[in-house]
């Protein structure tokens, strides 16, 4: 890697717009060592900035290895396995051939060591033999005519093998003899007792002759054992790689990792909120949350997409880039999605067509969106349909995503699906239907089915009526029923922990009832009011939980969006109407709401004097939002 070629390479991505939310690029190396620093900009990803840096400079670089080599004199691809079974092989012939090597050496050398320890035994015998001797061809011919006592050399030899030093070019009769009494010296001994020097006589230097001759035994013997056993010789292979090791080694400064090297379209994206939705006809796109800003109840709002005069947005939801969607279709099957993947679009635009994105079926839509971001075996993904039929799934049934989708629910003809919601297994189901009406009842009522199963009866519908809504409360508090009756649209403000179902009309009416006014029964039930859906309201359009904090989404089906408070709903009972929430054009109609679970700075718009009267609860027939005789 050239660090100015690196330098150079990262200045013109960041001109080229090709990585954003670098700041500053400074080179700071010195004669102590490398140094490139990187400023991210405020609100950026430092690891995003820095996987794109991976992908898109020599930071990081991917190369191939062609493990081609000669094994047994032709070219094979070895795989590491092969490779090194090959390697042991080649150590093994190394340490072989090097013993055999050595001990030869060992040997030869003994055997000049063993005739020098023969003649010191000797010694005055040697010393008058040579004296006498006119030359030293003739000293060396009477040295070898004679056979000499072995002295010290046999219990040695005893010890370590009679043939232990004997060269393999030794002719026979030369060594110590069967007995062990006598020896008789070679031409190579003979040699080396004439070149002998006086000094070595000395007790000391006898010493010294002694001892390395009895080291070279012990040399030989380990010499012998590693050629005669392979567990030793892989021990010895062993014990020089450590050592090797050892010498050598060095702490590691590079990083061994997973996978950098295969860095996926994700590890590339900031993680932020986005805005999905999708509308009726099937076009999606993903919108930062951070583009819409929150107006007072009654505003005209911002256009989200821009529609066709017969399309409408049919679902909206708030998730993370990194999140999974899970989309079920009209016909019960489930498509998988990365946020990332959905198209990214201006607040003007329609978005891509979902048949772009996924294979859809003729005729087949996308009836529900569920965000998800791992897939917890403890958790369930519960269903409900417009016909009141529920179902509950283990969330770990879905984990596996397939390109073609999978069965999630068996639907009826003419059945479709309205909501989908993951559960922990002993949360409160609550279905809401299109005449007012609500139902809440125990998950555990629904017993754990496989995706392909129908389900049960959640909630008995009459005619023309239909569940437009599911809700699973965050909240099993159950306050007494008759607590129905009670009054609860007081200004007084409750404490932040409070749970209310936000209910909404087509006519663009809502109000907040507390969660505890919707008493727990049994499912299959016709359920209790919810709200009033007289002529000035419509029919019940939406309805979810929400926090006194919270802000929330309001969408027509002309494709305008209204972000407000939820604060700024009137708490009311369930019996009633409630308050306008949005002001509709000609023909107009609200189609959904979505709640928002971080609120930002509200924008100071100024309430209209009609929208004073609605809040006041007079409407333009002069209806207020009065409590009604009880549904019980």
């Amino acid at each position: 890697m050239n660090k100015a070629r690196l330098i150079e390479k990262i200045a013109e991505l960041v001109k080229d717009k090709r990585i954003e939310g670098i700041a500053e690029l400074r080179d700071e190396s010195d004669k102590e060592g490398l140094r490139v620093v990187i400023e991210v900009k405020r609100g950026e990803s430092g690891e995003v900035v820095v996987n794109n840096l991976f992908a898109q400079t020599q930071l990081q670089n991917v190369f191939g290895i062609n493990m081609v080599a000669l094994d047994g004199g032709e070219p094979r691809t070895l795989n590491i396995k092969e490779v090194l079974e090959a390697f042991i092989r080649h150590r093994r012939e190394v340490v072989t051939r090097r013993t055999l090597f050595e001990l030869k050496k060992a040997r030869e050398r003994g055997h000049i060591l063993e005739g020098l320890t023969v003649a010191i035994s000797n010694i005055d015998e040697v010393i008058e033999l040579i004296k006498a001797s006119p030359s030293a061809n003739e000293a060396k011919e009477k040295l070898l005519e004679r056979n000499w006592a072995p002295g010290q050399v046999t219990g040695m030899l005893e010890r370590a093998g009679a043939t232990s030093c004997k060269p393999e070019d030794l002719e026979e009769g030369f060594g110590l003899d069967t007995a062990g009494k006598e020896y008789r010296l070679s031409p190579a001994q003979a040699q080396a007792i004439l070149e002998l020097r006086l000094h070595r006589l000395t007790g000391l230097e006898t010493e010294k002759l002694l001892d390395e001759y009895l080291g070279i035994l012990e040399k030989i013997a380990e010499l012998t054992a590693i050629l005669a056993s392979a567990d030793r010789l892989l021990e010895v292979i062993r014990e020089e790689l450590t050592a090797v090791r050892d010498q050598f080694g060095e702490t590691r400064r590079t990083e061994i990792q997973a996978s950098h090297l295969d860095l996926s379209i994700e590890d590339l994206i900031a993680e932020e909120d986005m805005v999905v939705t999708v509308s009726r006809s099937g076009y999606a796109k993903t919108q930062p949350l951070s583009d819409y800003q929150a107006q007072r109840r009654g505003g005209r709002g911002k256009s989200a997409t821009s529609m066709k005069d017969e399309d409408v947005i049919e679902h909206l939801l708030v998730a993370s880039t990194h999140d999974t969607v899970l989309l079920f279709s009209n016909r019960g099957k489930v498509y998988w999605l990365k946020v990332y993947e959905m198209p990214a679009a201006s607040r003007g635009s329609r978005g891509k067509p979902l048949v772009n994105l996924l294979p859809l079926e003729e005729d087949e839509a996308i009836n529900a969106i569920l965000p998800v971001h791992d897939y917890d075996p403890d958790s369930y993904i519960f269903f409900a349909t417009a016909k009141g039929t529920v179902k509950r799934t283990s969330l770990a049934q879905f984990s596996r995503p397939r390109s073609v989708g999978l069965i999630a629910i068996d639907l009826e003809e003419g059945d479709r699906l309205v909501g989908a919601a993951i559960t922990s297994g002993s949360d409160h189901a609550m279905l809401l239907s299109s005449n007012g009406k609500a139902i809440r009842f125990d998950e555990s009522n629904v017993r754990a089915m496989g995706r392909t199963a129908r389900g049960v009866r959640g909630m008995r519908l009459l005619d023309g009526a239909e569940v437009i809504s599911l809700i699973i409360p965050r909240s099993q508090r159950i306050d007494a029923e008759d607590q129905d009756d009670a009054a609860a649209d007081s200004a007084e403000p409750l404490d932040a922990g409070q749970i209310y179902i936000l209910t909404a009309s087509e006519n663009g009416y809502g109000k907040r009832t507390r969660l505890e006014e919707f008493p727990l029964r049994g499912r299959g039930g016709q359920g209790v009011i919810a709200m009033q859906t007289s002529e000035r309201n419509g029919s019940l359009v939406a309805a979810m939980q929400v926090y006194a904090s919270d802000e929330m989404m309001l969408i027509t089906d002309k494709g305008t969006l209204v972000r407000t408070r939820v604060d700024e709903v009137s708490i009311s009972s369930r019996n009633t109407q409630g308050v306008m929430l949005i002001r509709l054009g000609e023909s107009e109609s609200l189609v959904k709401t979505v709640r928002i679970d971080e609120p930002e700075e509200v924008d100071a718009a100024e309430v209209e004097p009609e929208d004073a009267a609605v809040e006041s609860g007079q409407s333009e027939e002069g209806e207020g939002d009065t409590t009604q005789p009880s549904d019980e």
